[in-house]
């Protein structure tokens, strides 16, 4: 498993907390040692939140792991799912659209947005979740 949708609180949080599991995740996006799953939507968001004023982060280094993960990507166009718009927070519809498209997992830090009852073929893991996984195959 070297692709994965990373929801964009994993991004955000890996750039907040760099030594912690999202941190880890962001270091392998930027390396290519595991590729994100994106669409257009997906990406647009990374970058609206990623230069939010509230977050402070130096936009030289946001520029650089953007362009890293846009370049390394695999690039999908979705199959809607209607059930997607079901989620307790339907601006999560994108991440569960492209990780069931892709048939890859979607690691994301809020498991609860995405109830089993909606994600269904989906497998929904944690930072620390994906990155055990990551590194028992690694290895």
């Amino acid at each position: 498993m070297n692709r994965a949708v990373f929801d964009t609180n994993v991004v955000v949080s890996g750039f907040l907390s760099p030594l912690g599991p999202p941190g880890r995740i962001v270091e392998w996006l930027r390396a290519g040692s595991v590729q994100a799953v994106l669409d257009d939507r997906i990406a647009a968001e990374y970058a609206e939140l990623l230069v939010r004023p509230v977050f402070q982060l130096p936009a030289v280094e946001v520029n650089l792991v953007l362009a890293a993960i846009r370049a390394r990507a695999f690039w999908i166009e979705i199959a809607p799912r209607h059930t997607a718009h079901d989620l307790p927070d339907p601006n999560d519809a994108p991440s569960l659209e492209c990780a069931g498209t892709a048939g890859v997992p979607l690691v994301t830090g809020n498991a609860r947005h995405f109830p089993k009852s909606i994600a269904r073929d989906v497998t929904v893991l944690t930072p620390a979740q994906f990155i055990a996984i990551w590194e028992g195959k690694a290895s």
